[in-house]
């Protein structure tokens, strides 16, 4: 994601910065074909086009030059995020309608790219979550790659009974909390198939390909260290003390690591530069923040991941970080550059 100096050492055009996230995207997105099949490139697909022309229309309709903001790149990584978020088998029109949200309310409604205070990704996700919970919820088992299948769950009927599960995060607190069903997290954890070695099958290796492009985008100073490492350091430590002090009741912190979107929230949702905290201590506690949050929903609520909406949460209190973490301007002795 895009950052400010002095993380620059020379200036990078928006479409540059856009261009490397969708590169960092890739490890990860080649790895969930490789376990769920090539229906998150037919929604990548729906999403970008989408995304392009909503941008497109929206812009013609404000008078805006067309051309030099559509190719700026910042539409088609919204898509992308919005198509690995959805479930790769959600309906077309699901996935349209998320990425029209996205574009046209939560980004051009504020003003377009740059004045957006909330990540357009993640109110797309969120509204869809509420308003179509069991379709947001249809995620398919590992393994099941017919292409055919998943082409008629996308476009035509839906008889998914025989090849759905709920995600690992759902399948672990749905089986701690079922009455007198008295689980605990390593019976649960050792007895589904939904579960790999540490976390959810197949997504511990989806992670890893986040967090090698997260990687990257560090290397290239794209984002800088602060939000990545606050977030995954802040959800392993909570998730670690919980575990410590009731492993039959809490998952590990490998666990909720690598499961679900914690790599790519870490990496590349909670850095989103418009809506996220701007200053090194503010960028510490926002990421922080997302995390408590997304582990308190991912523990006792009754969402799948809580990601988006510790997000959107934590963007509302931006104003108020920023504000109070503000470094001193050089030559003053006040901590907000007042007068000495």
């Amino acid at each position: 994601m895009l950052d400010n100096s002095p993380f620059f050492r020379q200036p990078a055009s928006v479409t540059s910065v856009m261009l490397r996230v969708l590169v960092a995207l890739i490890p990860g997105t080649a790895i969930y074909v490789w376990f769920f099949g090539a229906a998150v490139l037919v929604q990548i697909a729906i999403a970008s086009i989408t995304a392009l022309a909503a941008e497109a229309a929206v812009l013609r309709l404000r008078g805006r030059p067309v051309w030099m903001f559509l190719t700026d790149g910042s539409a088609l990584v919204t898509a992308w995020l919005i198509a690995l978020t959805f479930p790769p088998i959600a309906p077309w029109w699901l996935v349209v309608l998320g990425t029209l949200i996205a574009i046209v309310v939560a980004k051009h409604l504020y003003g377009g790219l740059g004045q957006n205070p909330f990540n357009p990704a993640m109110v797309a996700f969120c509204v869809m979550i509420v308003a179509y919970p069991q379709l947001m919820s249809q995620w398919p088992a590992v393994g099941f790659t017919d292409f055919h299948a998943q082409m008629t769950a996308i476009f035509g009927a839906r008889h998914l009974d025989a090849v759905v599960m709920a995600t690992p995060l759902d399948a672990l607190r749905t089986a701690l909390h079922t009455p007198e069903a008295h689980a605990t997290v390593a019976g649960v954890l050792g007895s589904n198939a939904t579960f790999g070695n540490i976390g959810g099958k197949g997504w511990e290796w989806i992670a890893v390909g986040y967090l090698v492009g997260g990687l990257w985008l560090i290397q290239q100073r794209i984002i800088t260290w602060h939000m990545p490492a606050a977030f995954l350091a802040t959800l392993a430590l909570i998730a670690g003390a919980a575990c410590l002090a009731a492993p039959e009741r809490f998952a590990g912190p490998q666990f909720h690591l690598l499961t679900g979107g914690a790599m790519i929230g870490a990496f590349f949702i909670v850095t989103d530069p418009v809506s996220g905290a701007t200053t090194p201590r503010g960028k510490l506690i926002f990421a922080a923040g997302v995390a408590l949050i997304t582990w308190i929903i991912r523990v006792f609520g009754a969402y799948p991941d809580g990601i988006a909406f510790a997000t959107l949460l934590m963007n509302m209190c931006v104003p108020l970080i920023d504000m109070h973490t503000q470094p001193p301007v050089f030559g003053y002795k006040g901590d907000k550059g007042g007068t000495s």
